[in-house]
């Protein structure tokens, strides 16, 4: 009987036969990091890219440096999103944020409806898109009227509106972000910023 199949449930008795040299009992195993911590259900588990249909190429949506990641698919459903080991920008390697993309796409409670509530209101409704959109461009167009700036007050030419501010997010990738500074730019728009810079 090996080490794997004895009787003893518990991972330390394991690490203390394996030290003591018991017949039978694997090479030691003084840090308890090795086959004498595993369990009979870990060694039944698989990862989650074995069982994929499929594996899909993408780019990290977070940041502007671009990492490669790996999709794994599974009827359809994203079940694993790993670094890229091909990509020449990060070599397989993800941080703490894009090693969590997964989340970002399958969590339950992400929001995929517009939500709105009206002013004094204390109940969300959804919104359908052309309406939200409709409604953001009125006011913005509204607040750059009301508040637009041909000259300061030294009579220079300044053509500015310091009635809205513009700030990205870190979850957009580099071209969408450049679209948003773009288009706060041609606004008047004074006050872009960003997240990921903040």
């Amino acid at each position: 009987m090996g080490l794997r199949e004895t009787f003893l449930p518990w991972p330390v008795l394991r690490q203390a036969r394996a030290v003591a040299g018991l017949p039978g009992a694997g090479r030691g195993d003084r840090s308890g990091r090795g086959d004498s911590a595993r369990s009979r259900v870990t060694d039944r588990l698989q990862p989650r890219t074995s069982t994929a249909d499929r594996v899909v190429a993408s780019v990290c949506p977070y940041c502007a440096v671009g990492c490669g990641q790996l999709v794994y698919v599974k009827d359809e459903r994203v079940v694993q999103i790993e670094g890229d080991p091909a990509s020449p920008v990060s070599r397989g390697r993800l941080c703490p944020k894009g090693a969590a993309t997964k989340q970002l796409v399958t969590n339950p409670r992400r929001q995929t409806r517009v939500r709105y509530r009206r002013p004094y209101g204390t109940d969300w409704e959804d919104l359908d898109l052309d309406t939200a959109m409709d409604m953001i461009a009125d006011r913005v167009l509204a607040t750059r009227d009301a508040t637009w700036t041909d000259e300061d007050s030294q009579g220079r030419r300044v053509r500015r509106t310091m009635g809205f501010a513009a700030l990205g997010g870190a979850t957009l990738d580099n071209e969408e972000n450049y679209l948003i500074k773009k288009l706060g730019t041609a606004l008047g728009a004074v006050q872009i910023e960003n997240q990921a810079r903040i």
